[in-house]
Protein backbone atom coordinates (compact mmCIF):
# COMPACT_ATOMS: atom_id res chain seq x y z
CA UNK A 1 0.00 0.00 0.00
CA UNK A 2 2.86 2.37 0.81
CA UNK A 3 4.36 1.73 -2.64
CA UNK A 4 1.03 2.54 -4.28
CA UNK A 5 0.69 5.79 -2.31
CA UNK A 6 4.30 6.70 -3.13
CA UNK A 7 3.74 6.06 -6.85
CA UNK A 8 0.51 8.05 -6.93
CA UNK A 9 2.17 10.94 -5.11
CA UNK A 10 4.77 10.96 -7.88
CA UNK A 11 2.32 10.78 -10.79
CA UNK A 12 -0.92 12.52 -9.82
CA UNK A 13 0.45 16.02 -9.01
CA UNK A 14 2.30 15.99 -12.33
CA UNK A 15 -0.84 14.81 -14.12
CA UNK A 16 -3.11 17.53 -12.75
CA UNK A 17 -0.47 20.20 -13.33
CA UNK A 18 0.14 19.09 -16.92
CA UNK A 19 -3.60 18.78 -17.62
CA UNK A 20 -4.22 22.31 -16.37
CA UNK A 21 -1.30 23.64 -18.41
CA UNK A 22 -2.27 21.93 -21.70
CA UNK A 23 -5.96 22.84 -21.28
CA UNK A 24 -5.04 26.47 -20.62
CA UNK A 25 -2.80 26.60 -23.70
CA UNK A 26 -5.58 25.22 -25.93
CA UNK A 27 -8.08 27.74 -24.57
CA UNK A 28 -5.70 30.65 -25.02
CA UNK A 29 -4.89 29.56 -28.59
CA UNK A 30 -8.61 29.62 -29.42
CA UNK A 31 -8.92 33.06 -27.78
CA UNK A 32 -5.97 34.59 -29.61
CA UNK A 33 -7.17 33.23 -32.96
CA UNK A 34 -10.45 35.16 -32.59
CA UNK A 35 -9.53 38.11 -30.35
CA UNK A 36 -9.29 40.59 -33.23
CA UNK A 37 -12.80 39.74 -34.45
CA UNK A 38 -14.16 39.88 -30.89
CA UNK A 39 -12.81 43.43 -30.48
CA UNK A 40 -13.98 44.46 -33.94
CA UNK A 41 -17.53 43.31 -33.12
CA UNK A 42 -17.45 45.03 -29.69
CA UNK A 43 -18.03 41.76 -27.82
CA UNK A 44 -18.26 42.08 -24.05
CA UNK A 45 -15.69 40.51 -21.75
CA UNK A 46 -18.50 38.53 -20.15
CA UNK A 47 -19.45 36.84 -23.45
CA UNK A 48 -15.81 36.13 -24.32
CA UNK A 49 -15.30 34.64 -20.87
CA UNK A 50 -18.43 32.52 -21.32
CA UNK A 51 -17.05 31.14 -24.61
CA UNK A 52 -13.81 30.22 -22.83
CA UNK A 53 -15.73 28.62 -19.97
CA UNK A 54 -17.79 26.48 -22.36
CA UNK A 55 -14.55 25.42 -24.07
CA UNK A 56 -12.89 24.22 -20.84
CA UNK A 57 -14.43 20.69 -20.84
CA UNK A 58 -13.30 20.12 -24.44
CA UNK A 59 -9.76 21.30 -23.68
CA UNK A 60 -9.62 18.99 -20.66
CA UNK A 61 -10.76 16.11 -22.87
CA UNK A 62 -7.92 16.91 -25.28
CA UNK A 63 -5.38 17.41 -22.49
CA UNK A 64 -5.94 14.24 -20.45
CA UNK A 65 -4.07 11.78 -22.75
CA UNK A 66 -1.10 14.14 -23.14
CA UNK A 67 -1.01 14.90 -19.42
CA UNK A 68 -1.11 11.24 -18.33
CA UNK A 69 1.62 10.44 -20.87
CA UNK A 70 3.85 13.21 -19.57
CA UNK A 71 3.28 12.52 -15.88
CA UNK A 72 3.79 8.75 -16.14
CA UNK A 73 6.88 9.02 -18.34
CA UNK A 74 8.44 11.75 -16.23
CA UNK A 75 7.78 10.05 -12.90
CA UNK A 76 9.04 6.62 -13.97
CA UNK A 77 12.05 8.07 -15.80
CA UNK A 78 13.00 10.08 -12.74
CA UNK A 79 12.74 6.96 -10.58
CA UNK A 80 14.94 5.06 -13.03
CA UNK A 81 17.47 7.90 -13.08
CA UNK A 82 17.68 7.95 -9.28
CA UNK A 83 17.94 4.10 -9.13
CA UNK A 84 14.68 3.81 -7.17
CA UNK A 85 13.24 1.34 -9.67
CA UNK A 86 16.41 -0.78 -9.53
CA UNK A 87 16.21 -0.91 -5.73
CA UNK A 88 12.55 -1.86 -5.98
CA UNK A 89 13.27 -4.68 -8.42
CA UNK A 90 16.13 -5.93 -6.28
CA UNK A 91 13.74 -6.22 -3.33
CA UNK A 92 11.58 -8.69 -5.30
CA UNK A 93 8.78 -6.37 -6.50
CA UNK A 94 8.20 -6.75 -10.25
CA UNK A 95 7.75 -3.75 -12.52
CA UNK A 96 4.27 -4.93 -13.50
CA UNK A 97 3.17 -5.30 -9.90
CA UNK A 98 4.55 -1.88 -9.00
CA UNK A 99 2.85 -0.12 -11.93
CA UNK A 100 -0.39 -2.12 -11.90
CA UNK A 101 -2.24 0.66 -9.99
CA UNK A 102 -1.38 3.05 -12.84
CA UNK A 103 -2.84 0.63 -15.40
CA UNK A 104 -6.04 0.23 -13.38
CA UNK A 105 -6.37 3.99 -12.95
CA UNK A 106 -5.79 4.51 -16.69
CA UNK A 107 -8.58 2.04 -17.53
CA UNK A 108 -10.96 3.82 -15.17
CA UNK A 109 -9.83 7.14 -16.63
CA UNK A 110 -10.51 5.87 -20.17
CA UNK A 111 -14.07 4.95 -19.19
CA UNK A 112 -14.47 8.28 -17.40
CA UNK A 113 -13.20 10.13 -20.47
CA UNK A 114 -15.87 8.47 -22.63
CA UNK A 115 -18.65 9.31 -20.17
CA UNK A 116 -17.27 12.83 -19.73
CA UNK A 117 -17.37 13.45 -23.49
CA UNK A 118 -20.75 11.81 -24.04
CA UNK A 119 -22.58 13.45 -21.13
CA UNK A 120 -20.86 16.80 -20.78
CA UNK A 121 -18.27 17.78 -23.41
CA UNK A 122 -20.62 17.46 -26.39
CA UNK A 123 -23.25 19.70 -24.81
CA UNK A 124 -20.88 22.43 -23.60
CA UNK A 125 -18.91 22.44 -26.86
CA UNK A 126 -22.14 22.93 -28.83
CA UNK A 127 -22.96 25.93 -26.61
CA UNK A 128 -19.45 27.26 -27.19
CA UNK A 129 -19.63 26.98 -30.97
CA UNK A 130 -23.13 28.51 -31.07
CA UNK A 131 -22.21 31.49 -28.87
CA UNK A 132 -18.89 31.95 -30.67
CA UNK A 133 -20.62 31.95 -34.06
CA UNK A 134 -22.97 34.66 -32.76
CA UNK A 135 -20.11 36.79 -31.46
CA UNK A 136 -18.15 36.35 -34.68
CA UNK A 137 -21.35 37.10 -36.63
CA UNK A 138 -21.24 33.85 -38.53
CA UNK A 139 -24.78 33.03 -39.62
CA UNK A 140 -25.86 29.46 -40.13
CA UNK A 141 -28.35 28.97 -42.95
CA UNK A 142 -30.34 25.78 -42.50
CA UNK A 143 -32.55 26.35 -45.56
CA UNK A 144 -31.82 23.95 -48.38
CA UNK A 145 -32.37 23.82 -52.14
CA UNK A 146 -32.83 20.91 -54.54
CA UNK A 147 -33.28 18.42 -51.72
CA UNK A 148 -33.31 14.68 -52.35
CA UNK A 149 -33.73 12.28 -49.44
CA UNK A 150 -34.02 8.50 -49.54
CA UNK A 151 -36.09 6.79 -46.87
CA UNK A 152 -37.16 3.27 -45.94
CA UNK A 153 -34.09 1.72 -47.57
CA UNK A 154 -34.71 3.58 -50.81
CA UNK A 155 -38.39 2.65 -51.12
CA UNK A 156 -39.47 6.27 -50.65
CA UNK A 157 -37.72 9.18 -52.36
CA UNK A 158 -38.37 12.77 -51.29
CA UNK A 159 -37.58 15.50 -53.82
CA UNK A 160 -38.18 19.20 -53.19
CA UNK A 161 -37.09 22.43 -54.87
CA UNK A 162 -36.55 24.08 -51.50
CA UNK A 163 -36.79 23.43 -47.76
CA UNK A 164 -37.47 26.38 -45.42
CA UNK A 165 -36.40 25.78 -41.82
CA UNK A 166 -38.45 28.56 -40.19
CA UNK A 167 -41.74 27.25 -41.59
CA UNK A 168 -40.61 23.60 -41.78
CA UNK A 169 -41.91 23.59 -45.32
CA UNK A 170 -41.06 21.78 -48.55
CA UNK A 171 -41.91 23.52 -51.84
CA UNK A 172 -42.54 22.01 -55.28
CA UNK A 173 -42.07 18.50 -53.98
CA UNK A 174 -42.41 14.99 -55.34
CA UNK A 175 -42.68 11.76 -53.37
CA UNK A 176 -41.78 8.56 -55.21
CA UNK A 177 -42.86 5.21 -53.80
CA UNK A 178 -41.16 1.96 -54.84
CA UNK A 179 -41.69 -1.70 -54.07
CA UNK A 180 -39.35 -4.29 -52.55
CA UNK A 181 -37.60 -4.74 -55.90
CA UNK A 182 -37.40 -0.96 -56.40
CA UNK A 183 -40.19 -1.06 -58.99
CA UNK A 184 -42.24 2.13 -59.29
CA UNK A 185 -45.57 2.06 -57.42
CA UNK A 186 -46.73 5.66 -57.27
CA UNK A 187 -45.72 9.32 -57.47
CA UNK A 188 -47.32 12.11 -55.47
CA UNK A 189 -46.66 15.74 -56.35
CA UNK A 190 -47.53 18.72 -54.17
CA UNK A 191 -47.01 22.47 -54.29
CA UNK A 192 -46.05 22.52 -50.63
CA UNK A 193 -45.68 20.14 -47.71
CA UNK A 194 -45.74 21.22 -44.07
CA UNK A 195 -44.38 19.26 -41.13
CA UNK A 196 -47.15 18.18 -38.72
CA UNK A 197 -45.42 17.94 -35.34
CA UNK A 198 -48.52 16.48 -33.71
CA UNK A 199 -48.69 13.44 -36.01
CA UNK A 200 -44.99 13.46 -37.02
CA UNK A 201 -45.60 13.43 -40.75
CA UNK A 202 -45.84 15.74 -43.77
CA UNK A 203 -49.20 17.34 -44.67
CA UNK A 204 -49.52 17.97 -48.39
CA UNK A 205 -51.08 20.97 -50.12
CA UNK A 206 -53.08 20.20 -53.29
CA UNK A 207 -51.49 16.78 -53.81
CA UNK A 208 -51.81 14.83 -57.06
CA UNK A 209 -51.18 11.09 -57.22
CA UNK A 210 -50.02 9.04 -60.19
CA UNK A 211 -50.06 5.27 -59.77
CA UNK A 212 -48.89 2.38 -61.91
CA UNK A 213 -51.96 0.71 -63.42
CA UNK A 214 -51.40 -2.04 -66.02
CA UNK A 215 -47.79 -0.88 -66.51
CA UNK A 216 -49.03 2.65 -67.19
CA UNK A 217 -48.68 5.67 -64.93
CA UNK A 218 -52.19 7.08 -64.43
CA UNK A 219 -53.59 9.82 -62.25
CA UNK A 220 -55.59 8.37 -59.35
CA UNK A 221 -57.13 9.45 -56.09
CA UNK A 222 -54.62 10.28 -53.37
CA UNK A 223 -54.41 7.31 -51.01
CA UNK A 224 -53.60 7.49 -47.32
CA UNK A 225 -51.58 4.27 -47.57
CA UNK A 226 -48.95 6.39 -49.32
CA UNK A 227 -49.29 9.75 -47.55
CA UNK A 228 -49.16 8.07 -44.13
CA UNK A 229 -45.66 6.84 -44.98
CA UNK A 230 -44.29 10.39 -45.28
CA UNK A 231 -42.80 10.43 -41.79
CA UNK A 232 -39.14 11.30 -42.47
CA UNK A 233 -38.24 14.00 -39.93
CA UNK A 234 -37.88 17.61 -41.10
CA UNK A 235 -34.39 17.69 -39.53
CA UNK A 236 -33.07 15.53 -42.37
CA UNK A 237 -33.94 18.22 -44.92
CA UNK A 238 -31.85 20.93 -43.27
CA UNK A 239 -28.72 22.17 -45.00
CA UNK A 240 -26.42 20.42 -42.59
CA UNK A 241 -24.42 17.26 -42.22
CA UNK A 242 -24.25 15.62 -38.83
CA UNK A 243 -20.67 15.42 -37.61
CA UNK A 244 -20.59 12.16 -35.65
CA UNK A 245 -17.51 13.34 -33.75
CA UNK A 246 -19.38 16.34 -32.32
CA UNK A 247 -22.55 14.62 -31.09
CA UNK A 248 -23.25 12.11 -28.35
CA UNK A 249 -23.05 8.37 -29.01
CA UNK A 250 -26.85 8.02 -28.85
CA UNK A 251 -27.39 10.85 -31.38
CA UNK A 252 -24.71 9.41 -33.64
CA UNK A 253 -26.43 6.02 -33.56
CA UNK A 254 -29.76 7.59 -34.57
CA UNK A 255 -28.10 9.38 -37.48
CA UNK A 256 -26.39 6.20 -38.67
CA UNK A 257 -29.71 4.35 -38.49
CA UNK A 258 -31.19 7.03 -40.73
CA UNK A 259 -28.39 6.59 -43.26
CA UNK A 260 -28.97 2.83 -43.25
CA UNK A 261 -32.70 3.34 -43.64
CA UNK A 262 -32.15 5.69 -46.56
CA UNK A 263 -29.73 3.31 -48.24
CA UNK A 264 -26.92 5.90 -48.10
CA UNK A 265 -23.21 5.22 -47.43
CA UNK A 266 -22.45 5.11 -43.72
CA UNK A 267 -19.00 3.48 -43.39
CA UNK A 268 -17.31 6.71 -42.35
CA UNK A 269 -19.99 7.61 -39.81
CA UNK A 270 -20.06 4.09 -38.35
CA UNK A 271 -16.28 4.01 -37.95
CA UNK A 272 -16.41 7.40 -36.19
CA UNK A 273 -19.14 6.00 -33.94
CA UNK A 274 -16.93 3.06 -32.93
CA UNK A 275 -14.02 5.46 -32.49
CA UNK A 276 -16.00 7.22 -29.77
CA UNK A 277 -15.64 4.06 -27.70
CA UNK A 278 -12.13 3.13 -28.81
CA UNK A 279 -10.32 6.47 -28.67
CA UNK A 280 -10.52 7.00 -24.87
CA UNK A 281 -8.34 3.90 -24.53
CA UNK A 282 -5.47 6.12 -25.70
CA UNK A 283 -5.12 6.88 -21.98
CA UNK A 284 -4.50 3.20 -21.19
CA UNK A 285 -2.20 2.82 -24.22
CA UNK A 286 0.10 5.73 -23.34
CA UNK A 287 0.43 4.57 -19.74
CA UNK A 288 1.19 1.02 -20.85
CA UNK A 289 3.72 2.30 -23.39
CA UNK A 290 5.33 4.55 -20.80
CA UNK A 291 5.84 1.62 -18.46
CA UNK A 292 7.33 -0.54 -21.18
CA UNK A 293 9.57 2.13 -22.72
CA UNK A 294 11.01 3.91 -19.70
CA UNK A 295 14.39 2.75 -18.51
CA UNK A 296 15.52 1.41 -21.88
CA UNK A 297 18.81 3.31 -21.63
CA UNK A 298 21.20 4.33 -18.86
CA UNK A 299 22.20 7.60 -20.57
CA UNK A 300 19.92 10.62 -20.79
CA UNK A 301 17.19 8.41 -19.34
CA UNK A 302 14.62 11.18 -18.96
CA UNK A 303 15.06 12.62 -22.46
CA UNK A 304 15.19 9.23 -24.20
CA UNK A 305 12.17 7.87 -22.32
CA UNK A 306 10.04 10.91 -23.00
CA UNK A 307 11.04 10.96 -26.67
CA UNK A 308 10.27 7.23 -27.02
CA UNK A 309 6.86 7.55 -25.41
CA UNK A 310 5.90 10.64 -27.43
CA UNK A 311 7.06 8.93 -30.62
CA UNK A 312 5.02 5.83 -29.82
CA UNK A 313 1.94 7.94 -29.09
CA UNK A 314 2.31 9.82 -32.39
CA UNK A 315 2.60 6.44 -34.11
CA UNK A 316 -0.66 5.40 -32.43
CA UNK A 317 -2.45 8.50 -33.75
CA UNK A 318 -1.07 7.96 -37.25
CA UNK A 319 -2.06 4.27 -37.19
CA UNK A 320 -5.59 5.17 -36.15
CA UNK A 321 -5.80 7.77 -38.92
CA UNK A 322 -4.75 5.16 -41.49
CA UNK A 323 -7.17 2.50 -40.27
CA UNK A 324 -10.01 5.04 -40.16
CA UNK A 325 -9.33 6.00 -43.80
CA UNK A 326 -9.32 2.31 -44.76
CA UNK A 327 -12.62 1.83 -42.93
CA UNK A 328 -14.10 4.92 -44.60
CA UNK A 329 -13.42 3.48 -48.04
CA UNK A 330 -14.63 0.00 -47.09
CA UNK A 331 -11.28 -1.82 -47.24
CA UNK A 332 -11.74 -2.96 -43.64
CA UNK A 333 -14.76 -3.01 -41.36
CA UNK A 334 -15.75 0.06 -39.35
CA UNK A 335 -15.13 -1.86 -36.13
CA UNK A 336 -11.60 -2.78 -37.25
CA UNK A 337 -10.88 0.79 -38.26
CA UNK A 338 -11.59 2.04 -34.74
CA UNK A 339 -10.39 -0.83 -32.57
CA UNK A 340 -7.44 -2.44 -34.41
CA UNK A 341 -4.94 0.27 -33.31
CA UNK A 342 -5.99 -0.22 -29.68
CA UNK A 343 -5.57 -4.00 -29.91
CA UNK A 344 -2.29 -3.72 -31.85
CA UNK A 345 -0.65 -1.27 -29.44
CA UNK A 346 -1.88 -3.20 -26.42
CA UNK A 347 -0.03 -6.25 -27.76
CA UNK A 348 3.08 -4.12 -28.37
CA UNK A 349 2.87 -2.76 -24.82
CA UNK A 350 2.65 -6.28 -23.39
CA UNK A 351 5.73 -7.30 -25.38
CA UNK A 352 7.65 -4.19 -24.25
CA UNK A 353 6.72 -4.84 -20.63
CA UNK A 354 7.76 -8.49 -21.02
CA UNK A 355 11.27 -7.39 -22.06
CA UNK A 356 11.48 -4.35 -19.81
CA UNK A 357 14.40 -4.09 -17.43
CA UNK A 358 13.49 -6.14 -14.38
Amino acid sequence: MKLIIYLLKKVLPLFFGAMFFFALVLNLVDLFMNIATYLQNNCSAKDIGLVMAYYVPKTIWYAVPVAILFSTSYALSEMYASNEIQALLASGVSLFRFTLPLLIISLLMAYGLFVFENKFVVQTYEKKTTLQATLLQKTKNENNSNVIVLSDNGKIIYSAARYTEKAKRLRNCYFIFRGDNKELLAIISSKQAFWNSEHNRWDLEEPEQYEMVDDTLKMTKVKSEYTDQLTESYEIFRKTNVDVQSVSASDAKIYIEHLKKAGLPYNEELSEYYKKYAFPFIVFIVVFLSIGLTGKTRKNVLLISLASCIGASVLFYVTMMVTMVLAKHGYISAFSGAWSPVIFFTIISVVLLRYART
